[in-house]
């Protein structure tokens, strides 16, 4: 999602892997100029079981090919089911936080919050079981909301 004046578009589809995403990234930012770039991905690679370097990798390069572009970027994270383990689990939702550090990004921390981690979570989500209900993102906006209107304030990242 890109975010500027009075602008709005979403990039990439939902079930689009990281690397044709990343790939596509720089001519997106060249083409729009966003002054704030959301990087909501990964979520895909772990219901694959992509290794956790392949995704760590793609979010860090995204991360920095828009923060070079002078967008500040927000990164939504995500989590892996708690039926992968809980070594898997734990890396993976520790990509975001560690990439918000290294580059200076903005983060939300967990996207689905409030909604995958609910005790009747099925309820908020569409029969594949993967994309939430319509009632369930104001949650979802809730989650994002805050460090997304600091960066649109012009706070830093």
């Amino acid at each position: 999602l890109f975010a500027g004046p009075a602008f709005q578009r979403r990039a990439f589809a939902p079930a689009a892997p990281p690397s044709p995403c990343r790939a596509r990234l720089p001519g997106l930012l060249k083409k729009h100029q966003p002054a704030i770039v959301i990087i909501e991905l990964g979520g895909n690679d772990a219901l694959r079981g992509l290794p956790l370097y392949a995704t760590e990798a793609n979010l860090l390069a995204m991360t920095q090919t828009a923060q070079k572009t002078g967008a500040r970027v927000l990164l939504a994270g995500m989590q892996a089911p708690p039926n992968y383990g809980a070594d898997y689990t734990r890396r993976f939702a520790g990509i975001y936080p560690r990439i918000a550090r290294q580059t200076g990004a903005a983060l939300a921390p967990f996207l689905l919050a409030g909604v995958a981690d609910q005790p009747d979570a099925l309820a908020h989500f569409q029969p594949d079981r993967i994309h939430p209900k319509a009632e369930a993102h104001p949650v979802i906006l809730n989650n994002v909301w805050e460090p997304l209107q600091k960066l649109l304030h012009g706070g830093r990242e």
